[in-house]
C-alpha cells in the first residue's frame, strides 16, 4: 500500500517542526539568541509580537503627555531637553516597530490595532500632566521604572528585540536623569515649587509601580515569557527592585514616597509596602483612565493627518522601482 503525497507532506512538516523545536529548545537552554529566520514556536512569535508592539505603542503614545509641555517649559534649555526626549521616544517606537516587523506583522497592522483600540499600551500614559513638576516625576519615576524593566530585555532571547533595547536603555537613562534633576531643582526652590514637586510624586508613584504589571499570581504570560528567556525577572521582582532604587533617591531629593507602610524588612531583605490599587490599574487598562480617549483620539488624528506623507513615500518608492525595472 502506497502513502498518498499529502500524507508525505504532512509527515515532512511534522518532521521539520520537530527538528525546529529541538533546535529552538537547545538555543533557549544555552541562553543563545533566536533570529528572524530561525524556526520558532507560534506561541513564541505571537508573544513577541504582542509585547514588542505594545512597547512600541507605549513609546508613541508616551510622547503626548510631555510634548504638551514643550512650549510651556520654563526656559529655553528645558524646552530643548524636553524636545530631545520626545524625539528619542519617537525613535524608540520606530526601532520597536521594526523589530516587530521581523516577526511577520506589518507596520500598518500594528498601527491599525492601536488607533482602533484593539492593542494595548502602558497604562501609565493615560494620566494627566497638569504641572511642570509632572515632567520631573515622569522622568524620575516612569522612565526609572522603564529602565528597571527594560535593562533585562537587552538579554532577551529574540535578537532584534534585545539589540534594539541596548540603545533604548541608554537613552532612557538620560531621560531618568533629566527628570531627577527637574525635581531636585524644584525641591531646592520656593515652598510653592516644593509642594508642586511633592504633589507630582504623590500622583505618579503608584501608577509607576503598576507599570510592572499585575502580581505574579495574576499574570498569565509572565511564567512562559521567563521560560522562553524573553523576560528575566517576574513582575513582583522588578517592582521590588525599583522600590529599592527609589528609597535612597527620594532621600537625596527630599521628597516623601506616598506609602505610609513602606519600610525595610530585615527578615525578607526587601521593602514592605501597601497593597497597590489594582482596581484602578484594571480600570485604566480597560480604557477608562483620565486620558485614554484623548490619547487615542490624538493618535488617530495624527495618523490621518500624515496620510499624504505615506502616500507620497509609496508613490516615490513605486517610481524608483519602475525605473530600476526599466534599467534591468
Amino acid at each position: 500500500m502506497t502513502t498518498a503525497p499529502a500524507d508525505l507532506s504532512v509527515a515532512g512538516d511534522q518532521h521539520g517542526d520537530e527538528a525546529g523545536q529541538a533546535l529552538f529548545d537547545e538555543l533557549i537552554a544555552r541562553d543563545s539568541r533566536i533570529e528572524p529566520r530561525d524556526w520558532m514556536p507560534e506561541g513564541y512569535r505571537k508573544t513577541l509580537i504582542r509585547q514588542i508592539s505594545q512597547h512600541a505603542h507605549s513609546e508613541i503614545i508616551g510622547m503626548q503627555p510631555e510634548s504638551n509641555w514643550i512650549t510651556r517649559a520654563p526656559s529655553l534649555k528645558r524646552k530643548a531637553i524636553l524636545m530631545a526626549k520626545v524625539q528619542d521616544e519617537a525613535g524608540h517606537g520606530l526601532y520597536l516597530y521594526s523589530a516587530a516587523q521581523t516577526l511577520g506583522i506589518t507596520r500598518e497592522e500594528m498601527m491599525d490595532q492601536l488607533i482602533t483600540g484593539r492593542a494595548r499600551y502602558s497604562s501609565i500614559f493615560n494620566y494627566l500632566t497638569p504641572t511642570w513638576a509632572d515632567m520631573g516625576a515622569i522622568g524620575w519615576l516612569v522612565d526609572g521604572a522603564a529602565i528597571c524593566n527594560q535593562v533585562p530585555l537587552c538579554r532577551c532571547s529574540y535578537g532584534p528585540y534585545g539589540r534594539a533595547m541596548v540603545r533604548i536603555c541608554k537613552e532612557e537613562s538620560f531621560h531618568q536623569r533629566q527628570g531627577f534633576e527637574i525635581l531636585l531643582e524644584l525641591m531646592q526652590g520656593t515652598e510653592e515649587q516644593r509642594e508642586m514637586a511633592q504633589d507630582a510624586v504623590n500622583r505618579w508613584y503608584w501608577p509607576s509601580l503598576m507599570m510592572f504589571g499585575p502580581p505574579d499570581d495574576e499574570s498569565p504570560n509572565s511564567a512562559q515569557s521567563m521560560a522562553w528567556n524573553i523576560k528575566r525577572f517576574s513582575n513582583d521582582e522588578l517592582r521590588q527592585r525599583f522600590v529599592g532604587m527609589l528609597v535612597p533617591q527620594s532621600e537625596v531629593l527630599g521628597v516623601t514616597l506616598p506609602d505610609p507602610a513602606l519600610r525595610w524588612n530585615e527578615e525578607t531583605g526587601q521593602y514592605d509596602m501597601s497593597e497597590i490599587d489594582w482596581d484602578e490599574f484594571n480600570e485604566v487598562l480597560a480604557g477608562r483612565g483620565p486620558a485614554n480617549a484623548e490619547r487615542i483620539r490624538r493618535r488617530r488624528e495624527a495618523h490621518d493627518d500624515g496620510a499624504w506623507v505615506r502616500e507620497a513615500a509609496a508613490a516615490y518608492a513605486a517610481k524608483q522601482a519602475a525605473r530600476q525595472a526599466e534599467v534591468a
